[in-house]
């Protein structure tokens, strides 16, 4: 099949506002927009303005109403207990109204905030697409989050309740969410007046009296009830997502509800190959941006059916997991993160598990949230014998910005990019004067403003912040804060967040190019560079190396062996010295490498333990490796 991508972009290219009228058709309106886009309202305008929608109303009713309705709207996998639950859209819709019920009987109305903090479970979702429902605004915290981390939404949100669940299941533990609760409450100033509580056997609490409600029995009371969709207008939030901010403050990214509607919807279609009807898995969580947009709500809005998976990619119970979920429930897409293949492939390098399951069904794996090396990718491509389509989005886009859109047609794979710009995204490289660079050369990716539909229009209640984040570096674009390069085909590579980029010698050079030569070497598992404060060049790198199960070779050789790739392949300027042998990396929760607290433990700067970190004892073990090369200091005695 010849690629329509570029007759599409063209399309955008000549009349974005057409293009974009066109996408919308495929949305259910209660009232037609005014103009497409307005310049004048916001920090740099808003889609689709006069317009009346309703998320929830689109996501499930009209499915129903089509006769999708004993269709599987959701399926429930939990490699953790062992179970499994189909929720048809039928089904949903009951289960939706319920709880929506359930809400405006403890007061909450159209414009109020709801903070979910809940583990991967299906009622998440019902809980999401309630306050959709009935317009009520809901704000998603990753489930665990510290009580300090919750309280500072609680503070910034101001919501009329809370819904959570009592714990999350973890491998070989369960995570109490209840007492952390109980205690950002008790921090927060703003107080709730409400919280619904779905409790897991696996972790009974008690509830507070006047404040606490029990989810199931709510649910149940109201069940048969039937609650409207309340019409919003389509630059009203649908969510507040919060992002750690450089401050301390956390960011609240705002999606509104018409656009996010049309560019999903689109998205679905054109970038990943899905119709009504197929399963589509993003093997995320609910907490994150891809758990929003591609768990919750893009497979509903087009009639799919979406994997709710609780578990992870290893040890649940072990590297096959991924590939048993596939084959059970017939999944088309699986969206992952690079992290988790390079898990799989850390403890299954020959792909044995895969053997064991018919993986038929799987027509691609799409791979974001970081940057995926070339050789995670070839040993995917090998082992699955399917696409393997590397594509960059952002939490603050909500949707993909550079993909190679499997529904328009493949383009030509250049291993090492996310391919090409999707349309909405005009995307650049400058310096850092804002000036353009030439093809292949290192920059700043920028992105010619007004975003797309589905960007964020702002940041909750902070225009200016907005501004000052986004928008004030390089005037008329929006500053991704990533680097990279766009070559002569007008492939976009993604090497780095700016502040990865190091500078040896007043060489500048990106950490993620030297990451690269790194992963392609046979032994190594995953790997991270960072640059380490040096007082004759600035900075010089230092690259942790993991090795792959069964590796019995000499850490000191392997080491070696990395120092001479990256010579070879950089050249000499790199200034890459120093490889350490580790037995794992420092993950956030959702698998982004904390490269950022180990450049500060390196550097022996003050630090603090990040709130999203999946296991905090990894940074001693890394701080005592850095140690042993004479990196870092020493514990203070005590």
């Amino acid at each position: 099949m010849t690629s329509k991508y570029s007759e599409v972009y063209r399309e955008w290219q000549a009349d974005p506002m057409a293009f974009w009228a066109k996408a919308a058709q495929a949305i259910d309106w209660f009232r037609p927009w005014e103009t497409i886009f307005d310049a004048n309202t916001g920090p740099y305008g808003r889609w689709f303005p006069g317009a009346e929608c309703n998320t929830c109303h689109n996501a499930v009713d009209r499915h129903v109403e089509r006769g999708r309705g004993d269709q599987p709207a959701l399926i429930h996998d939990s490699a953790i207990t062992g179970t499994k639950r189909t929720i048809t859209y039928s089904q949903l819709l009951s289960q939706v109204e319920a709880l929506a019920a359930v809400l405006i009987d403890k007061g909450v109305a159209k414009g109020d905030r709801v903070i979910i903090y809940m583990a991967m479970v299906p009622e998440a979702i019902v809980a999401m697409l309630a306050c959709a429902r009935i317009g009520a605004v809901h704000s998603v915290v990753f489930g665990g989050f510290a009580a300090h981390e919750l309280a500072t939404r609680i503070d910034d949100a101001k919501p009329v309740m809370i819904i959570a669940t009592s714990c999350g299941l973890e491998p070989g533990r369960v995570v109490a969410y209840k007492p952390m609760l109980d205690k950002a409450i008790e921090l927060a100033s703003h107080k709730v007046a409400a919280c619904l509580i779905l409790v897991r056997p696996q972790q009974p609490h008690e509830l507070v009296e006047g404040r606490d409600h029990d989810f199931a029995e709510a649910v149940t009371a109201a069940a048969g009830r039937r609650v409207p969709c309340v019409p919003v207008k389509a630059t009203d939030p649908l969510y507040i997502l919060y992002t750690s901010g450089t401050t301390g403050q956390p960011k609240g990214i705002v999606r509104d509800n018409g656009g996010h509607l049309v560019a999903l919807a689109w998205s679905m279609a054109a970038v990943y190959d899905t119709r009504p009807g197929d399963v589509f898995w993003a093997a995320s969580d609910i907490g994150w941006a891809v758990g929003h947009s591609y768990i919750a709500y893009a497979p509903l809005f087009i009639g799919a059916t979406s994997i709710v998976y609780e578990g992870k990619p290893v040890g649940t119970p072990d590297a096959g997991t991924f590939w048993r979920v596939v084959s059970d429930h017939k999944v088309r897409v699986l969206f992952t993160a690079p992290t988790a293949f390079r898990a799989i492939k850390k403890e299954d390098p020959n792909g044995t598990f895969i053997r064991n399951y018919d993986l038929s069904s799987l027509k691609y794996l799409f791979l974001a949230g970081e940057r995926a090396d070339p050789d995670t990718i070839r040993w995917a491509e090998e082992k699955l014998g399917v696409p393997v389509i590397d594509h960059w989005w952002q939490t603050e886009s909500g949707w993909p910005m550079a993909a190679n859109p499997a529904g328009l047609g493949m383009l030509p794979v250049k291993h090492g990019s996310p391919t090409v710009p999707m349309p909405g995204y005009d995307v650049q490289v400058v310096d850092d004067a804002g000036h353009p660079v030439a093809a292949g050369e290192l920059g700043n990716i920028v992105v010619r403003m007004p975003l797309p539909p589905a960007c964020l229009p702002t940041l909750w209640n902070a225009d200016a912040r907005f501004h000052e984040a986004y928008a004030s570096e390089f005037p008329g674009y929006y500053k991704t804060a990533d680097a990279g390069i766009i070559d002569e085909d007008g492939y976009i590579y993604i090497m780095s967040r700016t502040d990865d980029i190091i500078n040896v010698a007043g060489h500048r050079l990106s950490t993620g190019a030297m990451e690269e030569v790194l992963a392609s070497h046979r032994d190594v598992a995953e790997c991270a560079v960072i640059g380490i404060a040096d007082p004759l060049k600035g900075q010089v790198p230092c690259g942790f190396l993991v090795l792959k199960a069964g590796v019995e070779r000499k850490a000191e050789d392997i080491e070696a062996e990395c120092i001479a790739l990256v010579r070879d392949k950089i050249g000499p300027v790199a200034a890459f010295k120093t490889a350490i042998t580790v037995k794992r990396l420092p993950k956030t929760r959702s698998g982004k490498i904390l490269r950022g607290t180990m450049q500060k433990i390196a550097d022996g700067q003050d630090w603090t333990m990040p709130a999203t970190i999946d296991d905090p004892a990894i940074l001693d073990e890394i701080s005592e490796q850095l140690q042993q090369r004479g990196f870092g200091r020493a514990p203070a005695s005590p």
